[in-house]
């Protein structure tokens, strides 16, 4: 591949690049990575640097500080080492074919080595690719908060998904449904590959492409797959894929996240949870809840989206049948779906109901509280939080469960559940054998403190956001720091934080999220 930009190459910043011919889809040739340059900002500045994740990758402590970092991750430089490239793509956009997409805002900068193995980095805003569709290829500085932050959050949950390494900002002005100062975000991730890289080649008859697609992707990410020969192999990955999305969409719906563009060129091969546009924890739980301004229909409302993901796999099965061949097997590959999302979906409610053991009944006592806290607009996350709290207390504090139930208008409907799920706790068992003749009853503090493992504190509410985005604005980008801090560890306490984990304000029902955030 070769380059026509004048960007000047400078030090590789000490990142261990893999060879351009070993790295991301540069390997596969000029029909899957097109040689794009980033294209400058002016004055760039830092905005936020993930320290944690510059530790994890095991790089240099100066890192932030050498010569031309702040300038190769605005893309105002190329690196050495570096092979930048924008990626083609198609898709189905709220539920219609949408034909050629691409790389429109991000460049892959390349495949560097790290301790859990090659990670692809990108960069988010640095200037038009060759699929861009007219637009400018830039990225805002409220986007880029919001991708940064949400990046990490999730990922401090415990959910699959791209990370963050760090923002840049620039006074260069990008107009959007205003005018507003542009940013890059450095985004890093095993693999960028979507659904729609597959339907792309499909779309477009090119067999021999779709083929060597899947085939990277099966060495560099399914290993176990290999072995496979012919149709077996391409089943295969579509059964490989079909469960992690199953557990992503778990993991999604289990922490009341609502993604908000849920197109197939936003959904990852690898299950990660990828495009951080505007998305949404929940507040008060409400299954028809819609976060983005832009779905007019609800497609994306949050209850509908392990449907939408069934749907966006049926996308994907139809783009591999020219290497499946027969229908029969790809039916099956995609119909395990209706078992790995209600099981993992189970399993992670159990989990944060505090209970060690499956039994009859589960759903229904999961099902019946969702309905109570629907009814009564409960806060989600609060709720989660204070149940785990209320379990542990309950064994020597008479009115332990009174701060979730204050949570209700319909008090009756709460003691109700509540007396069904005390049933339900006295019987739950702790043990790692369930055929083993030494059950013994969980107590409630070993309950409660696997609760508060997994039902958070802290999650990124919009209203969180927006007033860190509000500060940076001004150029104080402290809050943007310490929320990221915070959201890493989300299961801890953080006393000196404790107003960023009450009830979210009544004006933040009135923040707005389109596609532009």
């Amino acid at each position: 591949m070769t380059y026509d930009d004048p960007a000047p190459r400078v030090a590789p910043l000490d990142l261990p690049w893999r060879p351009a011919n070993a790295s991301g889809l540069t390997q596969l040739g000029s029909t899957f990575a097109t040689p794009t340059a980033p294209t400058a900002l002016p004055a760039a500045h830092w905005v936020a640097r993930n320290d944690r994740l510059r530790a994890e990758l095991s790089l240099p402590s100066e890192f932030w500080t050498q010569h031309d970092t702040l300038q190769a991750l605005t893309g105002n430089v190329v690196l050495t080492g570096s092979s930048p490239y924008a990626s083609v793509y198609s898709g189905h956009q709220f539920g219609q074919w949408a034909g050629q997409l691409g790389d429109g805002r991000a460049l892959n900068l390349g495949d560097i080595d790290t301790p859990f193995g090659p990670q692809t980095l990108q960069l988010k805003g640095a200037g038009p690719t060759p699929y861009s569709r007219r637009g400018d290829g830039r990225a805002v500085l409220r986007s880029s908060i919001r991708e940064y932050l949400a990046s990490e959050a999730m990922h401090g949950l415990g959910v699959a998904t791209t990370r963050a390494l760090c923002v840049t900002g620039s006074p260069g002005l990008v107009r959007r449904e205003e005018v507003e100062t542009a940013a890059v975000v450095t985004r890093m991730a095993p693999s960028f590959v979507r659904f729609g890289h597959f339907e792309h080649f499909a779309s477009n008859g090119l067999i021999d492409e779709l083929q060597a697609l899947a085939d990277w992707v099966v060495a560099q990410h399914m290993p176990h797959l290999q072995a496979l020969q012919g149709p077996a192999r391409y089943t295969g990955l579509l059964q490989a894929i079909t469960h992690s999305t199953a557990e992503l969409m778990a993991q999604w719906q289990a922490v009341g996240f609502c993604h908000g563009v849920m197109n197939t060129d936003n959904m990852s091969v690898l299950g990660l949870t990828l495009d951080y546009g505007p998305f949404q924890f929940l507040d008060a739980f409400d299954p028809s809840h819609i976060c983005n301004h832009s779905d007019h229909q609800g497609r994306y409302a949050y209850a509908r989206q392990p449907q939408v993901a069934y749907w966006n796999l049926f996308c994907l099965g139809q783009a591999l049948m020219p290497l499946i061949d027969e229908q029969a097997p790809a039916l099956a590959a995609l119909e395990r779906y209706k078992d790995a999302f209600p099981a993992a979906l189970d399993a992670r409610m159990r989990a944060k109901l505090g209970l060690h053991n499956a039994a009859e009944g589960d759903r229904a006592l999961v099902e019946t509280l969702l309905k109570a806290m629907h009814q009564d607009r409960v806060d989600y996350t609060v709720f989660w939080r204070r149940l785990s709290h209320a379990v542990g207390e309950s064994a020597s504090v008479t009115h332990a469960f009174e701060p979730v139930r204050d949570l209700f208008l319909h008090r009756e409907v709460f003691d109700a559940w509540l007396s069904s799920y005390q049933t339900r706790m006295a019987a739950d068992c702790a043990t790692g054998d369930a055929a083993s003749s030494d059950l013994s009853p969980l107590s409630n503090q070993a309950r409660s403190q696997a609760m508060l493992q997994v039902n958070p504190k802290f999650i990124l509410r919009n209203h969180l956001g927006e007033l860190a985005i509000r500060q940076a604005k001004t150029g104080d980008f402290s809050m943007v720091q310490d929320l990221c801090d915070v959201l890493h560890q989300p299961f801890d306490e953080h006393p000196a934080f404790e107003a960023w984990a009450g009830l979210a304000p009544e004006w933040a029902s009135s923040i707005e999220i389109s596609c532009s955030s």
